[in-house]
């Protein structure tokens, strides 16, 4: 289930969002360089990266990411077997081949955890020599590559899993728009016709399943004629489909750990019925129909990126994720190994220079599919893994929501006094959420027109689910701070 929303800011003549996410960077300590010993490492690693032995550059592997990608973790190519089905090749960026368990990269990569993006810039897991350079799985250059290959049948089932090292050379670097606009006229290379067909398997297979992909579009803030403006960019099919052969390649990692007894999933407990309770009253403050009858999943299929009021509730399901985290495992498999939203059992392995996790993870599944021993330096991390993983995803949503609460104020400021229309889609009391129907005088409500959620005061008890009209009382970019209250 993705959910990474990637926000763009447009740069302004007045600097309002710079300063203000150059403000938030320094609130959050976030590192603004490396330190000078980590660039020495990273220089002396690109010149002298460890190469496998196993040449597979005869595979005629491409890739595919947002216009102007450097950091290419991700390569790929796909086949039809002989007898019916299908074969994937999934080359990662190898990580493994440039740092070393205890060195001065790897130091630096667990204090930090994972790429960080914030709209004008992005704080980086590991320097840019790597990641968008030598381990970058960048056009006609060799390199080292964790190579999966996943045999599936003619209905998109997993039939058979490798994984090793490998030499790999992509041979082109291609992304979304261009491919889809091909694609819609019938002229693009096979492969991607392939990766449709692929793609489109494999979201039958998560239907059935009940599993959900929230796709949720890029959110990009601007400034046009002196007014502040949010516009979102709906996911292109192609995005989903090349998602669904990294959820492929995820799913396939859990499996070979779980088999082998060792390593670490990426799970997420079943949404509880207040999450879905709310989930519901925001549907209703949207006035969007959500029939009784009516699952979750097939609720969140039926929402339409195209329309602002359908993105807003696409946000808000995002809510249900709460619990999300890791769980390491080395003998028993963990009591509860499900990530729920993808109904799969799924571990991180397809983003190694952006995500600490997904290194171990693979090196792993390598260890495990060569019926070798899995390294020490990534058994004696496993048990920790999780901790790291949990602080550095809190600090990438802090700063998300950061610089979400900045851009609302920065839209909203010159609205201030003006009255909106919406509903009450949570209700609390000091520090507590109340049940329907009962008293508390702060709360959240979902605005109709812009739709988003926000602060809510009431000099009368709120009640969930209810309409309300209310005034914008602040909306303040330096606290980022936005306020709404009702009529007294």
């Amino acid at each position: 289930m993705p959910t990474t929303r990637v926000i763009r800011i447009r740069p302004s003549d007045d600097g309002t969002m710079e300063q203000g996410i150059a403000q938030i960077q320094r609130e959050l300590r976030l590192p603004s360089v490396f330190p000078p010993e980590v660039d020495a490492a990273a220089a002396q690693a690109a010149a002298n990266p460890r190469l496998p032995d196993l040449d597979r550059t005869d595979i005629p592997l491409l890739t595919i990411d947002p216009p102007g990608s450097m950091d290419l973790d991700q390569a790929m190519w796909l086949e039809r077997r002989d007898g019916g089905g299908y074969r994937v090749y999934y080359a990662l960026a190898d990580v493994a081949a440039f740092v070393t368990a205890g060195d001065a990269i790897d130091v630096e990569a667990n204090r930090r955890g994972q790429t960080l993006y914030g709209g004008l810039s992005t704080i980086p897991l590991h320097p840019t020599v790597l990641c968008e350079n030598a381990a970058s799985l960048l056009p006609n250059q060799l390199r080292p590559s964790i190579l999966w290959t996943i045999d599936l049948d003619a209905n998109g089932n997993i039939a058979a899993i490798d994984v090793r090292r490998a030499r790999v050379r992509s041979r082109q670097q291609c992304d979304y728009p261009t491919v889809q606009g091909q694609l819609d006229v019938g002229h693009a290379d096979p492969v991607w016709s392939l990766l449709r067909e692929i793609g489109q398997l494999r979201q039958a297979l998560e239907k059935q399943r009940g599993g959900i992909s929230l796709s949720l579009p890029d959110a990009e803030i601007g400034c046009e004629g002196g007014q502040w403006e949010l516009e979102y960019r709906i996911s292109l099919p192609i995005e989903d489909w090349n998602a669904q052969i990294s959820l492929l390649t995820g799913m396939a990692a859990a499996q070979v750990m779980l088999g082998g007894k060792i390593g670490i999933l990426r799970t997420l407990p079943p949404p509880d019925a207040h999450s879905i309770a709310r989930l519901r009253l925001t549907a209703q403050a949207l006035r969007i129909a959500w029939p009784d009858e009516q699952s979750y999943p097939d609720f969140i299929r039926a929402l339409d990126p195209a329309q602002p009021r359908h993105v807003a509730m696409m946000f808000s399901c995002t809510s249900v994720l709460r619990g999300a985290g890791y769980s390491a495992f080395d003998g028993e498999a963990p009591e509860q190994p499900l990530q729920s939203a993808i109904a799969a059992r799924y571990a991180h392995v397809t983003a190694p220079m952006r995500r600490l996790v997904d290194r171990y993870a693979n090196e792993a599944c390598v260890a495990l599919c060569a019926h070798q021993p899995v390294p020490d330096w990534v058994r004696a991390a496993l048990p920790g893994l999780p901790e790291t993983m949990d602080i550095s995803d809190r600090l990438a949503h802090e700063y998300e929501r950061a610089i979400i609460d900045l851009a609302q104020a920065v839209i909203l400021a010159p609205r201030v006094g003006e009255s909106f229309e919406g509903a009450v889609v949570e209700v609390r009391h000091g520090s507590g959420r109340q049940p329907a129907g009962q008293g508390g005088n702060i709360g959240i409500v979902m605005l109709r027109d812009p739709p988003l959620e926000a602060h809510l005061e009431s000099p009368q008890p709120l009640v969930l689910g209810a309409d309300v009209s209310v005034t914008l009382k602040e909306a303040d970019p330096v606290r980022r701070s936005v306020r709404f209250s009702t009529s007294s």
